[in-house]
């Protein structure tokens, strides 16, 4: 089950807000507490509170704070794109949704609104917050004063967008639909749409798309004459108050707003004695243009009334406060229990609550995003904090990656080197941090010396280690801080940055040794690929695995998949998929695929098969349709190093795709390897994977 949905729209004014009221007031009887979340409002709170979220808090009582309620201002979102720091915009927004997620049951996410400047960039900013945040949209389309084929074009093209990024839809609106138009477009949604996705009509209600008279005064910004007790009037129909006064009267509708200059007392005082007859309909108000007055004898007429409709004056001439006038929009204020209440109505008349719980309640997000997964990563790591030993104190990245960890406050930290050195090279980077928080060891001069010599001799005495050797080995900082994670002194070791693999894990090998089970150690990288997060393995230890070996690896990649939060689809990757291929290196493929489902029947596998065939979901159903892996793979499983090191690289290199590890699976306490090349953020993000191996 999900515990959020999006609501997302194309353009402005599509009545979005709608269908967040109607779903709050479906689900707040249903779960005990509901929250709230718009990612991006349009104004700073110092200028004007969004007027969505004081909505929906002061009605259903939501108390969370204002701040709480959303993520940045339409400004803070343009200056960050302007400095190309969209990763930032995805994380702050997770993060504060993330906040929400931990103390609400469930949370109604609204999208943009589409004012103002950058409205271009908000349809793929919607799309990818959606993605991000792992959970199911609801699209409103604005369909008035549209024909039912553009609008049901536009419908289809926005499902698709969405679709295309693994975005599960669960309905689609067409909101403010033409009268006539609504029957048709409900035949098109029938016949196009797919049969799980909910398509809805609603037609234009004026009692909430039409402005009040308030609404109006509040946009013109003008001056209140007389009427401030019916400036909840409803406007339908406006007409400008320029012509003869016969001429004038016969043109009045229900709820019409007239404009006229301030010194036509003619149309001022019938527009009042109208609003009163039996025989004319109801004049919502009047605005008087030009900044003229009534003459004093009219005004002294008006004030003498018992009832006077909202007459505003404006500075503006008679045309230009007419346009000014059509540009406004009605909203659904706080204070308008009214329109409220009509909205929710209109919700539960034309949307099926039953079909949206039921989707509410099946729907399972599929994958996981790079930023979410680094999200989570951090999350994981600062709930149990472990403590990590850096072996590579000599190293400028070593020191920066953990400075940052230390100020986030992901892990605690022990570094191997002199203490003086590492205080000179935090100085030279200028990193601003309390090197009192991490523990600086050198090895040769450690108090654990003698002791970690002495158990590595007790440890590889049978294998020709005599005590000179184990005193010489103690001095490398792979053996010191391996033995450290060995004696539980640490929870777990990040090498490599200087060091090679097999300098790294071979003292893990010697005395830390595989879980029971476990005969194969071997690697996965997390591939944070734009739209989702692959496994792939081994791409760092064993150069040509057996059948069993390839089972093996597999089968802890899956194991470290779920660990991390990911689906296993376990790929057994081949230069031919199903039976069409023959040779040695295919049937070894096809061995180690049979033994994985001898020995794990539970998970998903597919083997052998090729990587287009695997990750390309057209293709995946080409040429294996019966595959629950094809098209989907998360954990790919490569046949040899040589093929897997080069294909993580090719992707990394040639995409910009962030690789995390490589992660060794299969030992009994976690010691992972960093690449020579590797950057400041694989040490931070090898680091928190690690801490979290350790919490398992």
């Amino acid at each position: 089950m999900t515990k959020a949905i999006y609501i997302a729209s194309t353009s402005p004014f599509s009545g979005k807000s709608v269908i967040a009221l109607g779903l709050i007031n479906m689900l707040v009887g249903k779960t005990k507490k509901i929250g709230y979340f718009k990612p991006v409002v349009n104004e700073s709170p110092e200028k004007a509170k969004d007027t969505h979220i004081e909505t929906i808090a002061s009605h259903f009582g939501i108390s969370d704070n204002y701040s709480d309620m959303y993520a940045f201002t339409r400004d803070e979102i343009l200056n960050l794109r302007s400095e190309g720091k969209d990763s930032l915009i995805i994380d702050k927004i997770i993060s504060k949704y993330k906040k929400l997620e931990e103390t609400h049951d469930f949370i109604v996410v609204e999208g943009t609104d589409f004012m103002g400047e950058g409205i271009t960039f908000e349809f793929d900013a919607n799309v990818v917050i959606a993605k991000n945040l792992g959970i199911p949209a609801i699209l409103v389309i604005n369909g008035e004063h549209h024909p039912g084929s553009d609008t049901a074009s536009k419908i289809l093209s926005t499902y698709q967008s969405f679709n295309d990024k693994d975005i599960q839809v669960l309905a689609i609106v067409a909101n403010k639909v033409d009268e006539e138009e609504v029957e048709s477009l409900q035949e098109i949604f029938n016949k196009r749409l797919p049969k799980d996705v909910m398509g809805v009509v609603i037609p234009f209600n004026k009692d909430l798309g039409n402005a009040t008279m308030k609404e109006i005064f509040d946009a013109l910004d003008g001056k209140l004459l007389f009427g401030e007790s019916l400036l909840s009037n409803q406007v339908d129909h406006s007409i400008v108050g320029a012509m003869q006064l016969r001429n004038c009267l016969t043109r009045l509708k229900e709820n019409t707003l007239i404009v006229t200059p301030g010194d036509r007392a003619d149309i001022i005082v019938a527009a009042l004695q109208a609003n009163l007859s039996k025989n004319y309909p109801k004049v919502s108000g009047m605005i008087l243009t030009g900044g003229l007055d009534p003459e004093e004898p009219i005004m002294r007429l008006i004030e003498g009334l018992q009832t006077v409709v909202p007459i505003i004056q404006v500075e503006t001439g008679t045309f230009e406060t007419v346009s000014n006038v059509s540009n406004v929009q009605s909203r659904i204020y706080s204070d308008n229990k009214q329109k409220i209440d009509l909205a929710i109505h209109t919700f539960e008349k034309y949307i099926d609550s039953k079909n949206i719980e039921d989707k509410i309640i099946t729907f399972h997000p599929e994958g996981i995003t790079p930023r979410m997964f680094q999200y989570q990563l951090s999350k994981r790591a600062k709930s149990n904090k472990k403590h990590i030993v850096l072996p590579e104190g000599n190293d400028d990245r070593i020191i920066t990656a953990a400075s940052m960890l230390i100020k986030k406050g992901i892990v605690d930290l022990t570094i191997l080197g002199i203490k003086e050195d590492i205080k000179a090279t935090v100085k030279r980077l200028n990193l601003k941090f309390d090197l009192d928080q991490i523990q600086i060891i050198n090895p040769a001069e450690s108090d654990k010396y003698e002791d970690y010599v002495e158990t590595l001799y007790q440890l590889r005495k049978d294998k020709n280690v005599n005590k000179e050797m184990a005193y010489d080995m103690m001095t490398d900082v792979s053996y010191f801080g391996t033995m450290m994670v060995y004696k539980g002194e640490a929870d777990g070791m990040v090498s490599g940055a200087v060091h090679t693999t097999q300098h790294t894990i071979r003292p893990a090998l010697q005395f830390v040794r595989t879980k029971p089970g476990v005969s194969t150690v071997s690697s996965v990288f997390f591939m944070c690929l734009p739209d989702r997060v692959s496994v792939f393995g081994d791409c760092a230890v064993n150069p040509n695995p057996t059948s069993e070996q390839l089972a093996d690896i597999a089968i802890s990649s899956a194991e470290s998949s779920l660990m991390f939060g990911i689906d296993p689809k376990i790929a057994m990757l081949s230069y031919s998929s199903g039976t069409s291929g023959e040779g040695e290196d295919v049937e070894k493929v096809r061995r180690a695929t049979e033994i994985i489902r001898q020995r794990r029947p539970d998970l998903k596998v597919e083997g052998p098969i090729q990587y287009d065939a695997a990750v390309d979901p057209t293709v995946g159903k080409q040429k294996l349709p019966n595959s629950q892996v094809a098209g989907q793979a998360s954990v790919l499983i490569f046949p040899d190093l040589n093929t897997g090191n080069n294909t993580y690289k090719a992707v990394q290199r040639e995409t910009g795709t962030l690789a995390i590890g490589p992660m060794l699976q299969g030992l009994n306490k976690p010691v992972n390897d960093l690449s020579r090349g590797c950057t400041v953020d694989d040490i931070y993000n090898t680091v928190m994977i690690t801490a979290i191996q350790a919490q398992q």
